[in-house]
């Protein structure tokens, strides 16, 4: 298939049909004009600058407030779509992308958003100016020149093909900036809120709430349909009882089983829930430079000792957990199939089998008294109860485990700075992209999130590979390879999949979830029936 048509990989037959909304029947009637939509975030934006920060609670609140070049279209996840870009065209070797942009996107101060304000915008992702911390630019390293031509023609131009480049061109952190106001002051963004999405910024009152009003110039005519949001900074049970109350009406990242089912037994028909696949999942990280995890024996056996299968449908019921999957997520189409998956160490289904293994592995490995020490985050749901299967899983191959849950910050720097035995992390993603969850399992000089601080040149050279790839089943070939590899290695490995659970009122229409809480929140389709 030619580059140019591939765009990514094929749209998921929805494991997303079993995401349909509940209200998709009301969804369908005629969208109606008006009304504030009053959201949960569970804390406050760290900063107001895009590109240099990965919390949902910087996407939910300020992706309302900018457009990007391109975005994930949520009815054919995960395709993509234009937002400001009107066409597009990849040439066929796959080093020249040219966009064609819309000629009525103004800017929330009347300026018209042209080809320069893209340009100098990605330029700030790949190349931050002094005292700007890009968090993305590795994903746009291969871009050399971003070429404005127009005002409505920006090119840019790479060294090698990325088989990820419009995914990365997709991301909902790709806020675009007026280029007059980053060279009059580079540091507008960190400051000031001005973008050329559907809702112009109001206000921030750090700890209350964050509120937005309808921009009556927007370029997508008849949108938004609400005449305002307010983001509200409220999270666990004082949500979920505003939530019932109907003091709010969403929060948008997801609730837990048990939260889901006394909502739904409070509400009835009042409340909507979503669910699907999660981009977010459980790994188990050895820590390399420490013996005995430097023994690949060792490693095994730990992964081996645990029934995943069984553990997910357990902890299911109580924590956002559900999927056994490799590398990638299940039901993705890139994603390893559950009959080849079972073949790997630690995914087979026979458990006996497998922690006979483990037990045997440990005895060679002069282990068979193992104790040690896991680092957790100390955040409740739904770390502890994965973390506490985990350790009964390892007590019946004879090893004992001391659980030590930290506060988010010292959990990381703990592993971060190696200063661990074995780690639970949790890792989400914006979207299902190979080039952003292989990383994980690269070595440590190409990977500053791989704790495990393993060097592997194969699996190093594997990631390549399927990046440069030009065709879906080439790309596929070397993912199954690289999975094979890490997983045998083990020197990091995964446990679960998370699983997303959205609450909303019956009365919020055209929201749709996605496999990721990152995506599909700019509002600019949802709409309030009449109350």
């Amino acid at each position: 298939m030619p580059w140019n048509l591939r765009h990514l990989a094929p749209a998921i037959a929805l494991a997303l049909a079993a995401a349909v909304l509940a209200g998709s029947v009301a969804a369908q009637e005629q969208p109606r004009k008006g009304g504030t939509l009053i959201y949960a975030v569970n804390s406050d934006p760290p900063s107001y600058e895009c590109i240099n920060t990965t919390t949902f609670a910087a996407v939910q609140t300020l992706n309302p407030h900018y457009s990007q070049l391109l975005k994930f279209d949520p009815d054919n996840y995960p395709k993509v779509k234009g937002d400001v870009a009107e066409s597009w065209a990849v040439a066929a070797d796959g080093l020249t992308y040219t966009f064609k942009l819309r000629g009525d996107v103004k800017f929330h101060d009347g300026t018209t958003l042209t080809s320069e304000d893209v340009k100098a915008s990605y330029e700030r992702i790949r190349n931050p100016p002094a005292g700007v911390v890009s968090v993305r630019k590795a994903d746009y390293a291969d871009i050399t020149a971003i070429e404005a031509p127009d005002p409505r023609t920006v090119v840019f131009k790479l060294a090698k093909p990325s088989a990820s480049m419009l995914a990365n061109f997709a991301s909902a952190w790709n806020c675009i900036f007026s280029a007059a106001k980053l060279k009059s002051d580079p540091e507008y963004p960190k400051n000031r809120i001005m973008g050329s999405g559907p809702f112009k910024f109001v206000e921030h009152v750090k700890g209350s709430h964050w509120v937005g009003v309808r921009n009556e110039d927007y370029f997508d005519k008849g949108k938004p349909y609400l005449d305002g949001f307010r983001a509200v900074f409220i999270k666990g049970a004082p949500m979920i009882n505003a939530l019932q109350g109907g003091q709010i009406m969403a929060e948008f990242r997801g609730v837990s089983p048990a939260e889901r089912d006394r909502l739904k037994q409070a509400l009835g028909d009042k409340i909507v829930v979503s669910e699907i696949p999660w981009v977010c999942k459980f790994d188990v990280f050895f820590n390399t430079k420490k013996d005995p995890y430097s023994d690949i024996r060792v490693r095994r056996a730990l992964s081996l000792a645990i029934d995943r299968w069984t553990g997910a449908e357990a902890l299911s019921r109580t924590a956002f957990v559900r999927a056994v999957g490799g590398v990638l997520r299940p039901g993705y189409p890139l994603a390893t199939p559950e009959s080849e998956l079972a073949k790997l160490p630690g995914f087979g289904r026979d458990i006996q089998a497998a922690r006979a293994e483990a037990k045997k592995l440990l005895k060679e490995a002069g282990q068979e008294n193992l104790k040690f020490t896991l680092t957790n985050r100390s955040v409740p749901m739904p770390f502890h109860p994965v973390a506490i299967y985990l350790i009964d899983q390892w007590r019946q191959i004879g090893v004992q485990v001391e659980h030590s849950p930290r506060e988010v910050a010292q959990q990381k720097q703990t592993m971060s700075s190696g200063n661990f035995e074995v780690g639970l992390d949790a890792n989400c993603y914006e979207t299902d992209q190979p080039d952003t969850q292989l990383r994980l399992y690269l070595s440590a000089d190409k990977s500053p999130v791989n704790f495990s601080k393993a060097e592997d040149r194969e699996l190093d050279e594997l990631f390549e590979k399927q990046k440069r790839s030009i065709t879906e089943a080439e790309r596929a070939g070397f993912i199954r390879g690289f999975e094979k590899r890490a997983i045998e290695q083990g020197y990091v490995v995964p446990v679960v999949w998370w699983h997303r659970i959205v609450a909303h009122s019956a009365a919020l229409h055209g929201w749709k979830i996605l496999p990721s809480h990152y995506l599909n929140q700019d509002l600019a389709g949802v709409w309030l029936a009449a109350q």
